[in-house]
């Protein structure tokens, strides 16, 4: 697993992929927000990373339907289910390109209860959960 970038005074980091687990399945994001130690927080046999304890998970699309599915409709339920409170996908594939904040999950339903799209050279910011506040600028979803 290796660190993308820490974030500024918060004692979290970026890590890209890392193994994140919830009961006996794993899910790999491109992208999630962890304690700068992870050693903190490993799932009980030592494989990565207790999902219950990232608070952001983030997917990059990548082309074809298998992928959107995957992305969009897959991941989204597992993260849900896993409690993970907010999960970010950038697609370059929807229209023009878009950005998506899913906040506030229901594990019971595998369901997020907010969701915010913003089209590429948007900024988005997060609304809820550990990350509040943290923006999604529009560096990155510059078209």
């Amino acid at each position: 697993m290796s660190s993308a970038g820490r974030l500024a005074d918060s004692g979290l980091d970026i890590y890209q992929d890392g193994n994140i687990i919830r009961g006996r399945k794993v899910c790999i994001p491109d992208l999630f927000v962890g304690l700068e130690d992870l050693d903190e927080i490993p799932d009980e046999e030592g494989l990565g990373v207790d999902a219950t304890r990232v608070p952001l998970v983030a997917e990059i699309v990548s082309p074809g339907k298998e992928a959107h599915r995957w992305d969009h409709i897959r991941k989204r339920r597992w993260y849900a289910q896993a409690g993970i409170p907010v999960y970010v996908v950038i697609d370059d594939f929807d229209d023009e390109g878009t950005g998506t904040v899913f906040s506030a999950p229901d594990p019971e339903k595998g369901t997020y209860a907010t969701k915010t799209t913003v089209g590429y050279g948007t900024s988005v910011v997060i609304p809820d959960g550990p990350a509040k506040g943290l923006t999604i600028g529009e560096e990155l979803t510059r078209a």
